[in-house]
């Protein structure tokens, strides 16, 4: 599920469901405090409103990430462990699984390993809902564990992600679908993605997002935190940095924190608040 664009001071630096917390800014979070810098001073012109109502690119549906920046892909010696020697289809001390590593040719597993859920293992059914705007409930049993859907769109670098909210933001769009994943590599799921691009946040999400290494590229994938039964709406928790003002979360949580800012960035100099 999209954030919403309530107000200019704020949005541009809450829309992000970012990867993980980190404790120290990113140079794509310095993009955002850049953003919200220009959007508080004065500006000189206006855009006619002939362009801002021009209709919004069309969404087109991938299997894949499209990348639009160099594809950095990571050594096979990068990673300790890379190759397991477990002879089995699957085992608990997997030490692909144990990296977040999705088993390769060069494992001794063979190809009908079960560690290999971006490449084995079908997407799960889901459907689309209107709940909260959009979001997406399961149109199958899944189990606690189980892969459920890998999150797609263009990946693309910090310079074109800002070029790319400025665009959006004259135009009036007020959805965003961007993804960190690496340093100076952003996946935007605004006009090209898949079902994930739906899925609503929760406090109390039965998903998670987790950052996977297969064949030396880094995917996301999203997984089942617990057993999810047919027609449960299916939620992750965005966790992502705040750079800007609280927004408030309606995710009905026993457990909601009511706000989805979850910290500070130690990096404030704009003191917005």
């Amino acid at each position: 599920m999209p954030l919403k664009e309530s107000r200019i001071s704020s949005t541009l630096s809450d829309f992000m469901p970012a990867m993980k917390k980190n404790s120290e800014q990113t140079h794509f979070g310095s993009v955002f405090n850049k953003l919200l810098k220009e959007l508080r001073e004065p500006v000189d012109f206006e855009l006619p409103n002939w362009f801002n109502k021009s209709k919004p690119m069309q969404y087109s549906y991938i299997k894949r990430n499209i990348y639009l920046t160099k594809k950095v892909k990571r050594s096979r010696f990068d990673d300790d462990g890379i190759f397991c020697s477990s002879l089995l289809t699957y085992h608990v001390d997997c030490s692909c699984r144990m990296l977040l590593s999705s088993c390769s040719s060069g494992c001794k597993c063979g190809s009908s390993c079960l560690n290999k859920p971006f490449q084995n293992r079908p997407v799960k059914k889901m459907k689309l809902t209107e709940k909260c705007g959009s979001g997406i409930v399961a149109d199958e049993d899944i189990e606690h564990g189980e892969f459920v859907i890998e999150y797609v769109g263009e990946v693309i670098d910090d310079r074109t992600c800002e070029e790319r909210l400025w665009n959006m933001k004259h135009r009036g769009e007020t959805n965003f679908y961007l993804c960190e994943i690496n340093r100076d590599m952003v996946i935007d799921a605004t006009y090209k993605g898949n079902k994930s691009r739906y899925i609503n946040h929760s406090c109390c999400p039965n998903t998670e997002m987790q950052k996977w290494i297969i064949d030396g590229e880094t995917r996301i994938g999203i997984f089942a935190t617990r057993d999810i039964q047919k027609g449960e709406h299916l939620t992750y928790d965005y966790q992502f940095v705040q750079f800007g003002a609280d927004q408030d979360c309606h995710c009905g949580a026993a457990t909601c924190r009511r706000k989805l800012g979850v910290r500070k960035s130690v990096i404030s100099v704009l003191h917005l608040d």
